[in-house]
């Protein structure tokens, strides 16, 4: 697969996510965030596994058999970072507003290179590290974070941008071994879907007719959301590595930021245009400044 293609799947997926955040907010008014969660990743599997069947089918078993043990625990752990991270920004929604969750789920952004950079002992290009301050810098300002409250919800917030952090990370580990985008994408949102019903039995309590009123937001995340736009992650992250990637993904607010102002008819202020533009160049920033580099040493 090409880098363009690459960079295609990451601003869709990207896309997708910022869209989804609506549906993510509003779906919340009859059940609880691990029903919703579990309806919406389990309508994302249901969504992918006819395809990871019709185009995968015949590397699946060739695939795993290569490395069985390290397919499951990769599976296993990604899963387990993808609920939490879903679940921890189902929570806070309850708990703050749309403005604080897109400031502190960015956190991912200079999360992703700081993990790498300690934790594995990767290097990391020097363009990383304005591209990341420009994207703090633009989620800010389209957040209108400096007019709102800060809530104890908060904290879940950026406990979760952690959570997505290790799941960037996991996702470009498993890409590099094996070849199944779309047959791990759909397990991946089974592994979500499992983990969330279990702990709904507990904490929620479960009724199909409220489930139902809220499944034009459920079919629109699952479908979108936790099928399509994880499985596009996994294809995105084929050719990007995972700092750059996390800073593409950060557009995550300005697509949230346009399809609010374009559904809820929540204008954009002169603030919220500049982050939108700070956080283009970060992304363009992080792609560009690598390729000019590697060019002028080739002349």
């Amino acid at each position: 697969m090409s880098k363009p293609i690459s960079l295609f799947s990451a601003i869709l997926c990207t896309f997708i996510w910022g869209t989804t955040f609506i549906a993510q907010d509003t779906g919340m008014d009859k059940i609880g965030p691990l029903t919703f969660n579990a309806t919406r990743f389990f309508i994302g599997f249901l969504s992918i596994i006819p395809f990871a069947l019709l185009f995968e089918k015949k590397k699946i078993v060739k695939e795993i058999s290569n490395n069985k043990r390290l397919f499951y625990k990769l599976l296993f752990w990604v899963g387990l970072f993808l609920f939490f991270g879903t679940y921890l920004q189902q929570t806070a929604l309850l708990y703050t507003d749309v403005a604080n969750a897109a400031f502190f789920t960015i956190f991912y952004v200079p999360m992703v290179p700081v993990i790498l950079f300690f934790f594995y002992s990767k290097s990391i290009h020097w363009s990383i590290w304005p591209s990341v301050l420009f994207c703090v810098l633009g989620v800010y300002l389209l957040s209108d974070f400096s007019n709102a409250t800060v809530r104890l919800g908060d904290s879940l917030v950026i406990l979760c941008a952690f959570f997505w952090s290790l799941h960037i990370i996991f996702i470009g580990n498993f890409i590099k071994v094996f070849n199944l985008p779309l047959f791990f994408g759909a397990l991946q949102a089974l592994v979500v879907s499992f983990f969330s019903i279990i702990f709904a039995l507990f904490f929620e309590t479960i009724t199909i007719a409220n489930i139902l009123n809220e499944s034009v937001s459920i079919i629109y995340a699952g479908i979108l959301s936790g099928g399509i736009a994880f499985t596009l992650q996994i294809f995105a992250q084929k050719n990007i590595s995972p700092a750059p990637a996390a800073i593409i993904f950060s557009l995550e607010g300005v697509f949230a930021a346009i399809a609010a102002w374009i559904i809820l008819n929540q204008i954009l202020g002169l603030n919220n245009i500049i982050g939108c533009a700070l956080i283009l160049s970060g992304v363009l920033f992080s792609q560009l400044l690598p390729i000019y580099y590697s060019k002028t040493k080739n002349i």
